[in-house]
């Protein structure tokens, strides 16, 4: 078993007028998650022999698509978290649904608030929507592993029991709740595996892709992250730690589909969507001609 690493959720505090304003890891990885890819578009923009004819929009226009992109994440994020995890509490307490500071983000909220948001920005400016889409794709990696390190550092969204010997000692009395355990309980580090899979093996293959020409094939990138996300948390569920609102004496796995032993976790059930959906747009992508190649 490992320790919890002795780091503070917050990066600083400043007390000004008898109030304190702190920086903490989660705020500062979506900081440099935005920035990084906001970085990113311009450099794919500056580029069109990536395209195969022309980048879709100019590089000074990714700085006006990031503050579209932070409203869509944000909003998106918040409000899938209200309605996919806890509805029942949001209905009753609708006050709290913009207390954001309290916790409580959807990826899968976000991916739709920002495919929501993008499209209006191509709507406006006359963007081809999947072509940015696969630029978006590239970029979105780098975020997602930052904020699964964060979720660590806060010592959140943990995973299950484990006696393997890389299982983490989380701090709290709800992480060190474990049925059947008996003194410490160590948990997997799931935040640290889905960092793996969804930021660094996912960055490495949407990289790989854009080497090989992936871009002049519109869709594939974006079929390729989306199906790649499905896939890596529709596996890490089987490690991490389902909602509290899911778990019950009789389901102790907190299951929503199925079972209480063989089921499916509220992430799987939403990640098996996009399974479907990104494999749908690789076909897609792979059966049509490269842009700037004619047609057989």
């Amino acid at each position: 078993m490992i320790p919890f690493p002795d780091i503070s959720p917050e990066i600083f505090t400043i007390n000004l007028f008898g109030m304190a304003f702190s920086l903490r890891w989660y705020a500062l990885a979506y900081l440099i998650g935005l920035i990084a890819g906001w970085r990113i578009l311009v450099w794919l923009m500056r580029r069109p022999a990536l395209w195969g004819d022309r980048a879709p929009m100019r590089p000074e226009q990714a700085e006006e698509l990031l503050t579209w992109v932070v409203v869509g994440v944000v909003a998106g994020g918040r409000l899938g978290f209200v309605l996919f995890y806890e509805p029942a509490y949001y209905l009753s307490n609708p006050g709290q649904i913009l207390q954001l500071w309290h916790g409580g983000m959807s990826f899968h909220g976000g991916f739709l608030g920002v495919v929501l948001a993008s499209w209006i920005y191509c709507r406006k400016h006359e963007i081809a929507p999947l072509r940015l889409a696969d630029a978006l794709a590239v970029a979105a990696p780098i975020g997602l592993g930052l904020g699964r390190v964060a979720n660590f550092i806060n010592a959140e969204l943990w995973g299950r029991p484990t006696d393997l010997p890389w299982g983490v000692i989380f701090p709290g009395e709800a992480a060190q709740t474990c049925a059947g355990v008996t003194g410490v309980c160590a948990r997997h580090p799931s935040q640290l595996y889905e960092a793996a899979l969804e930021g660094v093996l996912l960055l490495f293959v949407l990289v790989l892709l854009v080497r090989r020409g992936g871009l002049r094939r519109p869709g594939l990138a974006l079929g390729t992250f989306v199906m790649g996300y499905g896939l890596s948390r529709f596996v890490v569920e089987f490690f991490r730690q389902a909602d509290a609102q899911f778990i019950t004496p009789d389901n102790p796995l907190g299951h929503v589909v199925g079972g209480a032993v063989w089921g499916l976790s509220m992430g799987q059930l939403l990640s098996l969507p996009m399974v479907l959906i990104g494999l749908a747009f690789v076909i897609y992508a792979r059966r049509r001609p490269q842009v700037g190649q004619v047609a057989a």
